[in-house]
């Protein structure tokens, strides 16, 4: 076992051991125990009471996160030409079609989001082997396909996430930087613990949220009381 630095001793002791915190004094405490030395990213990861094998119990919706991410999102919109400059004025750092589908063949995903437009999803679609893996495929219910390349664009550079739960249950998503606020931080947490309530599939019972836990990149995770989070 990796043995821990003065740092990473230091964060340790400044959690206690058994507790489950509120939201509030989570977003606060996982400041204090980050120890990287460039600007962490905070995540979320909530442990949901769905069976994602049964199609009645998948839960995948759309977050616009208060305060953005705080990560410079590179996006690809592959559109018609006529949707070019709409593209471009709403940020989109690469704008084409058939010659990125040709590179994108070629093995290039060196983007984050990519956006387009339903009469375009054929050509698309057969880039699904590639970018599926890299969960880079547009999909309508992320909002990724669409006419209204603009408003898709704007939205993902602003702070818009989708997420969807995994074969175990767990919804795993970027809620902010570890140099945001703690008011930042609370505020996209608890968005996207709103989110996940209203979406929570009428088939699923007993308990909806079986556990939350916050973390930095490379910190411990800090376990929340749910009970604590206003609105699930």
């Amino acid at each position: 076992m990796a043995r821990l630095t003065k740092n990473q001793k230091k964060a340790l002791s400044k959690i206690e051991a058994g507790k489950t915190y509120s939201l509030q004094e989570a977003t606060a405490l996982i400041k204090d125990i980050s120890t990287t030395k460039f600007d962490a990213s905070v995540d979320i990861d909530v442990r949901l009471g769905v069976d994602p094998r049964k199609a009645n119990q998948m839960v995948r919706g759309i977050a616009t996160l208060p305060h953005g991410t705080g990560k410079t999102v590179r996006v690809l919109a592959l559109v018609t030409p006529d949707k070019e400059e709409e593209a471009k004025a709403a940020g989109a750092d690469y704008v084409g079609l058939d010659e990125y589908i040709t590179k994108i063949e070629g093995g290039w995903t060196d983007v984050d989001i990519i956006i387009t437009m339903p009469s375009v999803m054929a050509k698309v679609g057969r880039l699904g082997r590639i970018l599926g893996p890299r969960n880079l495929m547009p999909n309508p219910k992320a909002g990724t396909v669409t006419t209204e390349v603009g408003k898709a664009v704007t939205d993902v550079k602003g702070g818009k996430i989708d997420f969807k739960v995994d074969k175990t249950g767990i919804i795993h998503t970027s809620i902010g930087k570890v140099s945001f606020p703690a008011e930042k931080i609370y505020d996209n947490a608890l968005e996207v613990l709103q989110t996940l309530s209203k979406l929570k599939p009428t088939a699923a019972k007993g308990t909806y949220f079986k556990s939350i836990h916050l973390s930095s990149t490379m910190s411990p995770g800090l376990p929340v009381e749910t009970k604590t989070v206003a609105g699930i």
